[in-house]
C-alpha cells in the first residue's frame, strides 16, 4: 500500500502536512508514504521541526495551485504543481490513494481529468462524515453546485456504500435534505429524485429537514453540492461556538471553575466528539482512483486521519463497488432501479 501526499497545498502547509506524513509513516509502517512538493522546501521543513525525512518519499514538484487559482485553467497551467503531479502518480498506478488539502475546485476539476470518473457516474461528490452524536455522512457537500434528480440518485447509491462498508452500518438509512418532510416539497429536481429514490434497493427514509439531522434521522444525508456545503460550513461553525460558549460558562467565577476540573475528562469528551480532525478528510466518491480532500486548516493530526482514511478506503475497494454497479446502470437511469 502507498499513499500519496501532496504537502504543499493547504493553509498550514508545508509544516502540518509533512509533519502529519511522518506521523503516519509510523503510525502505519505497511504503508509506503511518498510526500509531494520542493524538495529544498520539504527538507529545510523537515530539519525544523526535527523530523527524519528519511520516513516518507520525496517527489519533487515546483508549483503550488492556490485557493484562489481557476479550478479548470490551472490543471493545464500549473502542470508541474504538487496536487497535478500527485494525481498523474495515481492514475499511472503509482500510489493506491492521494491526500490533498488544496483547493477543492482544483482537486476535483484534476481528479476528473486525470484519474477521470468511474464509467457510468454522471459526477463525483464529496462525501463528509459530519461529527454529530451519530455520525452523519453528508453527500455532496461541495462538488455540484447544480444537481439533476439522476445524480442525486446517484449520489445516494454511494453514500450507502460508503456508509455500508467504511463506517460499518449494515443497512445505512438515506435520506435527502429538504425543507419538509412531505415528497412535493423541495426544489424541482428534488421532487423529481423522491420517487426515484424510493425506487431504489436502499433504506430511504424519505425528505429530512436539517433541525433533524443531528438527532439521526439516517445515516446518509443527500443533497445538491451547494446546500451541502452550507449545511457543513455551519454545523461547523455551530460546534465551534457551542464549545466556545460552554468554555465561557465554566471560567466565570471559582465555583464554575472548581467544576470544570471535575468534568474536564467529559468536556474533552464532548470536544473530540465535534472533531472535524478525527475523520481527516472527506473522499471524492465517483472517482476511478481513491482521492481524499483533507481541510483546508488541516493540522498533523487530521492528516495523520486522512491517511489511515485512505489506507482503509483503498483496502475495502470501494471504488470497485461502485464500479461494479454502474457497469449495469445506464448514464441517465436512475442508481437502484
Amino acid at each position: 500500500m502507498k499513499i500519496i501526499i501532496d504537502v504543499m497545498s493547504g493553509d498550514n502547509a508545508p509544516a502540518a502536512l509533512l509533519q502529519g506524513a511522518v506521523e503516519a509513516a509510523a503510525a502505519y509502517p505497511d504503508t509506503d508514504i511518498a510526500v509531494v512538493g520542493n524538495e529544498e522546501v520539504i527538507r529545510r521543513t523537515a530539519d525544523e521541526l526535527h523530523l527524519d525525512p528519511a520516513c516518507v518519499e520525496i517527489i519533487q514538484s515546483v508549483s503550488v495551485i492556490g485557493m484562489e487559482d481557476n479550478p479548470v485553467s490551472v490543471i493545464r497551467e500549473k502542470s508541474d504543481s504538487s496536487m497535478v503531479i500527485g494525481l498523474r502518480m495515481l492514475a499511472q498506478g503509482e500510489g493506491d490513494a492521494f491526500v490533498s488539502a488544496g483547493n477543492t475546485g482544483a482537486l476535483l476539476s484534476g481528479g476528473t481529468l486525470i484519474t477521470h470518473r468511474i464509467r457510468g457516474i454522471q459526477r463525483a461528490a464529496i462525501a463528509t462524515v459530519l461529527p454529530l452524536q451519530k455520525p452523519v455522512l453528508l453527500i455532496d457537500s461541495g462538488a455540484n453546485l447544480q444537481t439533476t434528480p439522476e445524480q442525486l440518485v446517484q449520489f445516494a447509491y454511494m453514500g450507502a456504500q460508503y456508509a455500508k462498508y467504511l463506517m460499518g452500518i449494515e443497512n445505512p438509512s438515506v435520506g435527502m435534505l429538504n425543507n419538509g418532510t412531505e415528497p412535493t416539497k423541495g426544489q424541482e429536481f428534488q421532487v423529481a429524485a423522491y420517487p426515484m429514490l424510493e425506487a431504489c434497493d436502499f433504506h430511504f427514509v424519505g425528505n429530512v429537514e436539517a433541525k433533524e439531522v443531528p438527532f439521526g434521522a439516517c445515516d446518509v444525508l443527500v443533497t445538491d453540492g451547494y446546500t451541502g456545503n452550507i449545511l457543513l460550513k455551519y454545523t461547523e461553525g455551530m460546534g465551534r461556538f457551542m464549545l466556545g460558549t460552554l468554555k465561557g460558562l465554566f471560567r466565570r467565577n471559582l465555583l464554575t471553575k472548581l467544576s470544570a476540573m471535575l468534568m474536564r475528562k467529559n468536556l474533552y469528551a464532548v470536544k473530540d466528539r465535534f472533531d472535524v480532525s478525527e475523520y481527516g478528510g472527506a473522499p471524492l466518491l465517483g472517482l476511478s482512483k481513491p482521492v481524499i480532500k483533507a481541510h483546508g486548516s488541516s493540522d498533523a493530526k487530521a492528516i495523520r486521519n486522512a491517511v489511515r482514511q485512505a489506507i482503509r478506503f483503498a483496502e475495502a475497494d470501494l471504488n470497485g463497488i461502485i464500479a461494479r454497479f454502474a457497469s449495469g446502470t445506464a448514464a441517465d437511469k436512475p442508481a437502484g432501479a
